[in-house]
């Protein structure tokens, strides 16, 4: 949350590989030559680069190895530019700046797991899997996308897990159906999915028409996903309890941009909803959840919003900032 900053450092890229089509692995020390601090499976930083672009990339290294962290960067063809500038000027000795870990995407004990990558979406999900094996939770992993060439660690993942590991190439036929996968999971299997829009949205779909439980599915969004029409088209007002202000959010405005316009520090990133940096509770009122972030049930709790993009679904806001 805002009121408790993440920590920053200054890191320099120790070491550059690239591990498939269009996907380089970056190991990122620091500086000064001190420790990070250790994190949970599922978190990832913001990688602020020297042309100032700011990115969110899951870590992707050992929880628990604090003289380096790992991302990995795929280009983006359509992209705003940060995997293109990773790509073309991101080399070793590069000097970048680290904010973080953050996770909305945190790991829960389960008896079993099934894991579900699409893509890039395999990187918040390796650490999971070392955690799985460490702790002896059984765990199977079903990983699509276009081509093995361009599915990042999938040579090591299926040498070192051959029964628990199911590829889905699409450029050899292979098709991943997720409703019956979904349909063979024991009760009690937590399922965490992570990749393209066009993948989650099906998981929850399936996820549904498998009659699952709230929790049983988790998933992490790296694309904003589609809000449709604020609840209040008109504009709202948000006091903001620690600095003794009330604003105005116009329609064409959000709250983010108001509060900072207005003096107010607040910590924020991707500006799309899909990062979490600027999470800020709430003291009351309702809210228009329009993040990519929190679950349906954590949007319902009402207790924190994303105000990059979420809004007002009443006259009036009260948070904490």
């Amino acid at each position: 949350m805002n009121i408790h900053p993440l920590p920053e450092f200054d890191c320099v890229v120790a070491n550059r590989l690239e591990i498939a089509d269009d996907i380089v692995l970056l190991d990122l020390v620091r500086a000064d030559g001190g420790a990070f601090p250790e994190w949970t499976p599922g978190a990832h930083i913001d990688l602020v680069l020297p042309n100032g672009i700011e990115r969110q990339y899951s870590l992707c290294s050992t929880p628990t190895e604090t003289a380096r962290w790992q991302v990995a960067v795929l280009r983006e063809a359509a992209g705003r530019g940060g995997s293109s500038y990773v790509h073309e000027s991101v080399a070793v000795g590069t000097s970048v700046h680290v904010r973080g870990p953050l996770n909305h995407f945190a790991f829960e004990p389960a008896p079993a797991y099934l894991f579900v990558a699409g893509g890039i979406g395999i990187t918040p999900l390796l650490p999971m899997m070392r955690a799985a094996s460490a702790a002896g939770v059984p765990w199977t992993l079903a990983y699509a996308g276009r081509s093995e060439g361009s599915m990042a660690f999938v040579r090591e993942l299926r040498d070192e897990h051959p029964a628990q590991v199911r590829v889905y190439a699409s450029e050899t036929g292979e098709r991943l159906a997720l409703e019956s996968l979904f349909a063979e999971t024991a009760a009690g299997t937590l399922v965490y999915c992570c990749g393209p829009s066009r993948l989650l949205d099906a998981a929850q779909a399936s996820a549904t028409a498998n009659g699952w439980p709230a929790g049983q599915l988790h998933i992490e969004r790296f694309e904003a996903k589609e809000a449709g029409e604020p609840v209040l088209a008109d504009a709202f007002e948000v006091e903001l309890e620690l600095s003794g202000m009330t604003l105005e959010v116009p329609p064409d405005r959000s709250i983010l941009e108001v509060v900072e316009e207005a003096g107010v520090l607040v910590l924020s990133s991707c500006r799309e909803g899909t990062c979490g940096t600027c999470e800020t509770p709430v003291v009351s009122g309702e809210v228009d959840h329009r993040d990519s972030v929190l679950t349906p049930e954590e949007q319902a709790e009402n207790e924190v919003m994303m105000i990059c993009v979420s809004r007002a679904a009443c006259a009036r806001l009260v948070l904490e900032l």
